[in-house]
């Protein structure tokens, strides 16, 4: 049916809202002094909403002292939908929605005949998403790095589009009775959302690519490439199945914003709005986006190859180099990183771009991050907790009981087996302070998602269960009832397809993992993308799930290593697809796109981004030398990579039996479970009994899952990224609003472009194919130093030995 309305050079037809005045293309909201602090639900003004409905509940004889009328209230904090409105007559229907964000960025109009399938938005769609995925996978090896984001192939889409559309033929062809044209009109606003949805699909890679360079690199194992592109099709696209379940929940309702959705919603319209215009009292959008990506593009030059130093920034360690406690807290490479910031943007938004996600979730994450990793965590180390004084307090790596990095190929054998007595012949497994305290947060993560979930949005999901579209009430829902929604059987037939390839993957090709053990994951998965969907909606956090799938997998199936992996990718991927294509489904729904027309786009991008991953990622590691080790010379240490590896041989190889189970060496962290099952329910009854509070704040999934990234990622990522978040997302949002919306987002974007431009012309221009080494103090101090040669607080003897003492009776227990 949408394919339909693409071609369609009739009269248009506009759903518009019936009284307020149409807002076609949303700049800056006029009310912005409504935007003032938000509650749990973290866009929504309590104070001024809760002065409306008490006035309403007053007038018909409701109070918030009722215990009913609470309950009702706490439930419609987070919905605008009742499912029994479908019966009602009398049902208030809203005109505008009551966000101001989304006031602010999305229009409250449609013209369903507006082109959207055409060739200019494939070709440009399919340009995106090849150019995304080779960018990315080439500097995810890399430490820092950064990452092509959607925003960056939104802004670029927009001249090349408007270019085809001045230089495509306007012939019109019949086809079997269908009309079309390679040019069939001015350049749509739809066509570019597509275009950026297929980007942003592919934005984050292959999830599975990590499992093919352990098993090359960590294990010394060689892989097939129809084995390669199987397991990286069959993980990376079944999680879209369960987007179907999603909808009623996370997509269709009004309280579920989406921020990261609404970045792009703003920036299309304003785009659009002023594409080739010049506007009065402000500077365009255009100019400031290309004037901040020159400036980026520049400076990237000077802390990326001139003066790295500025970089890590590591300058207590330059003042102090062998001072071990300096190193250890203010190091970069394996110390802390107290340094507090640094002057490189791919540092500050290694964990993500702080100008996008909300100032109070980065508040809940810098605070959690301080108490965990700058206070625990040392006072762990320096009492030489788990004989972790004798190893650095933060690496990717683990360690045997000479200090040394630990040998997997010692304990694993050639088929990818644990090998009992050859690991009690060598060495129990030593975590750094660090990496043990990040499996520990997140337990905690893991089990808080469940609580917070339930404590938070119970009555909406049971709700919600019986509730369509139709029950909507705000006017983007309504308009959307105008195209027709995908059918539940598109997202069946595809769930059916991948499954199959799946189970085929793992029972042809030697992956150890029997295929109820791979249904078991596919079923956890779609269990979880509903709670990790609705933070992720409103927060703009995700929490990580991978260590409970791999523990869940170290018990189930032990001393296989390889199958913790693959258990792992699919029960992680296949709930971060899902949330991916709620996202984007509900950038379609902001923008009015059919639905039908955003499957499409994602499925086609996913499915071209599988091969593209895999054949760059091949590329590399047959081309970069000493690519993933520790002294690659141009930071291609593959730093998320070997974090996966390093997990793979702890839950999949030793097993979190000998690990973490009672009386094992790091059985205390179990604790963590208890503690993320416990905190958010203290924070929820002060937020109900202070709802004008700073408790309504505090989310304790967003506080453990925001920590994911540690290590590699380390404290001056962290602080870095939390005061640049201070900054524009508080202070400048809450005393320059009109600034803060018409550039905050293009500031991003243009930051993260100009890295990424400067860092491919340095490593194609300069450093892949020539030997040029700039060789001074610059470049030189931050490396002479403790902290970059890893040197811990205590120094085991030569003949000396740490860590438990392991014997091949009892190497099943330790």
């Amino acid at each position: 049916m949408e394919d339909t309305y693409a071609y369609t050079t009739g009269s248009a037809e506009h759903v518009a809202a019936p009284t307020y005045r149409p807002r076609q293309v949303p700049d800056v909201p006029e009310d912005v002094e409504f935007i003032m602090e938000h509650l749990n639900d973290p866009n929504f003004d309590l104070k001024k909403a809760r002065s409306v409905d008490s006035l309403a509940l007053k007038e018909k004889g409701e109070y918030f002292g009722s215990e009913d009328a609470e309950s009702r209230y706490e439930s419609d904090r987070y919905s605008t939908s009742r499912a029994e409105s479908r019966n009602s007559t009398a049902i208030e229907f809203d005109d505008e929605s009551p966000y101001p964000e989304v006031r602010a960025a999305v229009a409250s109009i449609d013209d369903p005949s507006m082109p959207v399938n055409t060739f200019r938005m494939w070709f440009l769609g399919l340009f995106f998403t090849v150019a995304v995925s080779f960018t990315n996978q080439l500097f995810s090896l890399r430490y820092p790095s950064v990452f092509v984001t959607g925003i960056v192939a939104q802004l670029l889409s927009l001249p090349m589009g408007k270019f085809l559309e001045f230089a495509l033929p306007t012939t019109r062809f019949n086809t079997f009775g269908y009309v079309w044209s390679f040019n069939p009109g001015p350049f749509s606003i739809k066509e570019h959302v597509c275009i950026t949805v297929m980007a942003n699909v592919v934005v984050a890679g292959a999830y599975a690519t990590d499992i093919i360079i352990t098993q090359k690199i960590f294990y010394g194992q060689q892989v097939s490439y129809a084995y390669q592109i199987l397991l990286v099709l069959s993980t990376q696209i079944i999680g879209f199945s369960f987007g179907g379940l999603l909808r009623q929940f996370v997509v269709w309702p009004s309280s579920m914003i989406w921020p990261g959705a609404l970045v792009n919603s703003a920036l299309f319209n304003t785009l659009h709005r002023s594409f080739g215009k010049s506007e009065r009292g402000h500077m365009p959008r255009e100019r400031f986006f290309l004037i901040a990506l020159a400036c980026s593009f520049v400076w990237y030059w000077i802390p990326g190859l001139l003066f790295t130093a500025l970089s890590v920034f590591n300058w207590a360690c330059w003042i102090a180099p062998n001072n071990i406690v300096v190193n250890t807290l203010f190091g970069t490479s394996s110390g802390l990183g107290m340094g507090i910031f640094t002057f490189d943007w791919s540092m500050i938004s290694y964990i993500g771009s702080p100008l996008v996600t909300p100032w109070w979730s980065e508040a809940n994450t810098s605070v959690a991050f301080i108490v965990m990793f700058w206070i625990i965590t040392p006072i762990l180390y320096f009492t030489n907790a788990w004989d972790s004084a004798f190893l650095p307090i933060s690496s990717t790596h683990a360690f045997d009981n000479t200090a040394s990095r630990y040998d997997p190929r010692a304990i694993v054998t050639a088929d990818g087996f644990f090998d009992e007595e050859a690991y009690a012949a060598y060495s129990p497994l030593l975590m750094p302070t660090a990496l043990a305290i990040a499996y520990g947060v997140l337990f905690a993560a893991f089990v808080s998602v469940f609580v917070h979930t339930f404590l938070w949005f119970r009555r909406d999901i049971v709700r919600r269960f019986r509730s369509t579209l139709k029950d909507e009430r705000d006017i983007h829902s309504r308009l959307m009832l105008h195209y027709p929604e995908v059918p539940q059987w598109w997202f069946a037939i595809l769930f059916v397809v991948c499954f199959i390839v799946l189970l085929v993957t793992v029972s042809v090709f030697p992956t150890q993992l029997p295929a109820w053990a791979a249904l078991i994951g596919v079923i956890l998965s779609a269990i979880l993308a509903l709670p990790v969907a609705m933070l992720q909606a409103i927060t703009n956090q995700t929490v990580p799930t991978q260590v409970m799938y791999e523990v869940i997998a170290g018990y189930m199936l032990p001393g296989r290593p390889v199958a913790n992996m693959i258990f792992k990718v699919i029960g992680y991927i296949g709930t971060s697809q899902a949330v991916t294509f709620a996202g984007d489904m509900k950038l379609g729904h902001y923008m009015k796109v059919p639905p039908r027309m955003m499957f499409k786009v994602q499925l086609v991008a996913a499915f071209v981004s599988c091969f593209v991953v895999i054949f760059v990622q091949d590329w590399m590691l047959n081309n970069i030398e000493d690519v993933c080790t520790s002294t690659q010379a141009n930071g291609f240490v593959c730093p998320s990579s070997n974090t996966f590896a390093t997990s793979s041989l702890i839950f999949g190889g030793i097993g979190p039996q000998r690990l973490f189970s009672p009386g094992a060496p790091y059985s205390p962290l179990l604790w963590f479970f208890g503690i993320g099952g416990l905190l958010p329910i203290p924070f929820y009854f002060l937020a109900r009994r202070y709802p004008l509070s700073f408790w309504r704040y505090v989310n304790i999934p967003v506080c453990f899952g925001g920590l994911g990234a540690m290590p590699p990622a380390n404290g001056l990522n962290y602080a870095s990224w939390a005061i640049v978040g201070f900054v524009f997302n508080f202070v400048v949002r809450r005393y320059r609003f009109r600034w803060w919306m018409r550039y905050n987002y293009i500031l991003s974007a243009a930051l993260d472009a100009g890295v990424v431009i400067a860092m491919i012309v340095i490593f194609f221009a300069i450093t892949y194919p020539t030997t040029i080494e700039i060789n001074w103090w610059g470049n030189n101090v931050w490396i002479d130093t403790a902290d970059t040669m890893g040197i811990p607080f205590k120094i085991i003897g030569e003949t000396e030995t740490i860590g438990p003492k392991l014997l091949a009776r009892d190497s099943h227990l330790l």
